[in-house]
């Protein structure tokens, strides 16, 4: 049965969001029996699974596994064939559109680009949301802006356009627009894809110091192992083949002790049998 939602209070804007009783046993996100599929096209069949109050969840699988599909359907741009997502006990799929926004606003997303304007200075990138979803004064907007551009050491770079920094500080100028609101839980689709080493270590400790320091619900779409290893509590594998969840765990321990050849081939770098080695 569906949890009946319950009216909180925005920290941020003072608007209601549906949520259930919080509880520490209550999952933020319900990921029921869903089911994607495009045309004829079956991604993956009858997924499901959880995530907690506080938890950075990995998803995780080789490249056409649905990673970003599943994501997408998580934060309702895609319909599912079957099955359902409840985010804090509301269906994302929704057909009020007042609940739908209300859902919306407890969620920040990080796209792999970062999405950003490239006409809008970051500070304009940062503020859409807080116009679109707020009635606040600009003084107030101003300050909410320069606060998240604070948060992840943009300060002083409101005045500058996307093209103007480098790829991790456009990251980092997305992940400050996906704070805007102050949502209890952030999606990042790839957020290390296409960084140096340094950077992708230093976002990955930016993630973790927020999840820390705000508590806040984390789903991350990756397959960067280092990343990994570094921020997820818990992984969930998807497999092709499979067209759904193979295993699902602390992925230091599926590294270690998985009996599961695909999710150690994985978690180890070994190439798939029968592959040759390059220049063979």
């Amino acid at each position: 049965m569906t949890p009946e939602p319950l009216i909180e209070t925005s920290k941020l804007t003072g608007a209601t969001t549906a949520s259930p009783a919080a509880t520490s046993e209550t999952p933020v996100i319900v990921v029921d029996q869903l089911t994607a599929r495009f045309g004829d096209n079956t991604i993956f069949d009858k997924v499901s699974f959880k995530v907690n109050r506080g938890e950075i969840l990995v998803i995780l699988g080789g490249s056409g596994c649905g990673k970003s599909v599943l994501l997408k359907h998580m934060i309702g741009l895609y319909k599912p064939a079957n099955g359902q997502v409840l985010v804090n006990g509301v269906d994302i799929n929704t057909d009020d559109e007042s609940i739908l926004r209300q859902v919306r606003m407890d969620l920040g997303v990080l796209f792999q680009s970062g999405a950003l304007f490239g006409s809008m200075t970051l500070a304009e990138n940062v503020s859409l949301p807080i116009q679109e979803y707020t009635d606040l004064d600009g003084g107030t907007i101003e300050l909410i802006v320069r606060m998240k551009l604070g948060l992840v050491s943009l300060a002083g770079y409101e005045n500058h356009l996307p093209s103007e920094i480098s790829g991790g500080m456009q990251k980092r100028a997305g992940l400050a627009r996906a704070m805007a609101l102050d949502p209890t839980i952030l999606f990042f689709d790839e957020p290390s894809a296409g960084l140096d080493p340094i950077t992708s270590v230093e976002l990955d400790n930016l993630i973790k110091s927020i999840n820390a320091g705000m508590g806040t619900t984390m789903v991350i779409v990756t397959h960067e192992l280092e990343s990994i290893f570094n921020i997820a509590h818990r992984v969930i594998m998807l497999d092709k083949e499979a067209r759904g969840i193979i295993v699902e765990g602390d992925p230091r321990e599926l590294k270690d002790h998985s009996t599961d050849p695909r999710v150690l081939n994985f978690f180890n770098r070994r190439p798939t049998a029968g592959v040759a080695p390059e220049g063979a």
